[in-house]
């Protein structure tokens, strides 16, 4: 009886591990931003893009990434020729703004990110861990600690909502 109780406990910690596991597999395709949050190391929690921001994350199956987030109720250039506007308008613009791309790889739940190209430059050839949980058709994913703007933030938590795929030219 012992060893029939340890047999299942020992399947049942490989079925826990291998479902908290993610594949390049499980990731791949596009994913739709749900909500973006920082919580500070005191618990508080808030929008870290604004209320209503928009994105889209893409991983495909040959190990490339790309990230594009934009704060929501960002407000338009005065000039269709962004090098015409102003500087103050461009800066905003700037600012409310993040893109990435470059390479991935993925263990357990762990997703590293290698920016190879960036809206910040200084994230060029650096990496990006994200820890990563899929349920159904929602990607969660958090940051390890960092500083934004002066104050230390525990994590950054987005959600993300698999886009199903539509035939191109309906």
């Amino acid at each position: 009886m012992t060893k029939r109780l340890l047999s299942v406990a020992l399947m049942l910690s490989v079925l826990a591990a291998s479902a908290r596991a993610q594949t390049k597999e499980s990731l791949v395709g596009t994913w739709k931003l749900v909500s973006a949050e920082d919580t500070t190391d005191s618990g508080e929690v808030k929008s870290a893009y604004g209320h209503d921001p928009t994105g889209f994350l893409t991983y495909t199956a040959d190990g490339r990434v790309m990230a594009v987030i934009a704060n929501g109720g960002r407000k338009p250039l005065s000039s269709r020729d962004k090098d015409s506007a102003p500087v103050e308008e461009r800066a905003e613009a700037f600012s409310t703004f993040a893109a990435y791309a470059g390479s991935y790889r993925v263990t357990g739940d762990t997703v590293v990110h290698h920016f190879e190209v960036a809206s910040t430059q200084n994230l060029v050839n650096t990496d990006g861990v994200r820890f990563v949980k899929i349920e159904g058709d929602r990607l969660k994913m958090r940051t390890p600690p960092f500083v934004a703007g002066g104050v230390r933030i525990a994590y950054r938590e987005f959600i993300w909502e698999r886009l199903k795929s539509e035939a191109v030219g309906n």
